[in-house]
C-alpha cells in the first residue's frame, strides 16, 4: 500500500507549519494537512485552560489531562479513517510525551503506512521564531525542541535551523517517491 499519511513532530516554531504548507504546494496530488494547534483550537474555550483538557503554563510546560487525551484519540481515529477512506493527510503534531506521543499514534494507525519525519530547529533559533510570532508563550520552543523528539523513531529528519521549508518539504517529497 503507498503512503498515503504523513506526520511530522518538532517543537513549536520549528518550522511544521511552512513545511505542510510547502507540501502541499509541491506533492502532484492533494493532501490535506491537520495539526495539533487546529485540534486544540477546536477544542471548547474551557477545556485550554483546564487540568482535564490542556495548560500553558507561563514557562512554556505544556500539561495535558484526560479528557483531551480522549478528544485526542477520538481524533486520531478519525484522521486515520480519512486516509483508510482515500485521503491523503499530513499531520504537524508536537510529541510532548515523545515515544509515547509516537506509541498513541500507531495505535490508532493499527498498521496503515505513515512517513515519520522528525522536523528540528536550533533551540536559540526556534525561541527567535517564538518571539517573532507573537502568539506562543515564550519558553515553550526551548523547552521542546528537543524533548518531542526523545524516544522518537523516524524514517527522515529535516532541520530548519538554517534550511528553508520548502527544500525540507522537497526532502520529505522525495521520500514519498
Amino acid at each position: 500500500m503507498t503512503t498515503r499519511m504523513i506526520i511530522l513532530n518538532g517543537g513549536s516554531s520549528s518550522g511544521k507549519s511552512g513545511i505542510v504548507r510547502c507540501l502541499q504546494d509541491v506533492l502532484p496530488v492533494p493532501w490535506l494537512a491537520f495539526g495539533c494547534d487546529s485540534f486544540v483550537d477546536a477544542m471548547p474555550a474551557r477545556m485550554q485552560a483546564s487540568d482535564e483538557g490542556i495548560v500553558f503554563a507561563a514557562d512554556g510546560a505544556v500539561n495535558v489531562g484526560a479528557e483531551f487525551r480522549a478528544l485526542e484519540a477520538a481524533w486520531m481515529s478519525g484522521v486515520v479513517a480519512m486516509v483508510r477512506a482515500g485521503a491523503r493527510v499530513v499531520i504537524d503534531d508536537v510529541f510532548l510525551g515523545g515515544a509515547a506521543s509516537q506509541q498513541r499514534w500507531r495505535r490508532a494507525l493499527g498498521g496503515l503506512p505513515v512517513l515519520w519525519v522528525g522536523v528540528r530547529c536550533e533551540s536559540a533559533v526556534a525561541a527567535g521564531r517564538e518571539v517573532a510570532r507573537g502568539d506562543r508563550t515564550q519558553g515553550m520552543a526551548a523547552s521542546q525542541a528537543d524533548a518531542v523528539h526523545e524516544g522518537v523513531i523516524y524514517d527522515l529528519e529535516v532541520d530548519t535551523t538554517h534550511t528553508e521549508s520548502l527544500a525540507c518539504a522537497r526532502t520529505v517529497a522525495a521520500r514519498l517517491g
